[in-house]
């Protein structure tokens, strides 16, 4: 089903150890309109949406979760060689208490991710209405990330990432388009 290959979708280069940013990202790896939930809804929802578009919800879902690789490399880059005085200053000491520096599937906030992150409505265009939402969401949240960085080459990176959500917004509206004329062809409501 997939071809993996060895490396990140886009590169990912991070000019400085900072915490605080590392923390930040971490609502994008695990908070409610982040990269696991959107893989996940899509490849959820795509059991009850018409062939027409079902590959689509396959292949941006997939792709979803090489953003979630790509976050995590920022997140961990961020913090490797952070000091427990910079963790702690970065409001990331109970982070470090339970898993050290590695990315955990958290909020910015800490709040664990969770199931009920998992839209799916088994409504086709319902779904992809709200999937157009969580892209529209995703990109305002990459654009405060970039906002709140003055690295360069993170900044790079979150512009990708910012991109490829208004593309997948733009696919799914098209995908909506295509099931209301299906639907008014064939008077199902």
């Amino acid at each position: 089903m997939w071809i993996y290959e060895k490396k990140l979708q886009y590169p990912v280069r991070v000019n400085k150890c900072d915490p605080r940013m590392a923390k930040l990202l971490l609502e994008q790896y695990g908070g409610a309109d982040g990269e696991l939930a959107a893989a996940l809804r899509y490849l959820n929802q795509r059991y009850a949406i018409p062939d027409k578009v079902v590959g689509l919800l396959t292949d941006i879902g997939t792709e979803e979760f090489a953003h979630l690789e790509m976050i995590a490399t920022m997140v961990y880059k961020l913090m490797k060689d952070a000091t427990l005085e910079q963790l702690k200053a970065a409001g990331l000491d109970d982070h470090y208490a339970s898993h050290d520096r590695a990315p955990f599937y958290q909020s910015a906030s800490g709040v664990p991710w969770t199931a009920t992150y998992i839209q799916a409505k088994g409504d086709p265009i319902a779904d992809l209405y709200e999937d157009i939402a969580a892209e529209e969401k995703a990109r305002a949240t990459y654009q405060w990330l970039i906002d709140l960085t003055d690295d360069v080459d993170l900044q790079d990176s979150l512009k990708f990432l910012r991109e490829r959500e208004i593309v997948h917004s733009l696919r799914f509206r098209e995908a909506v388009e295509i099931l209301k004329e299906d639907r008014e062809q064939r008077k199902i409501f």
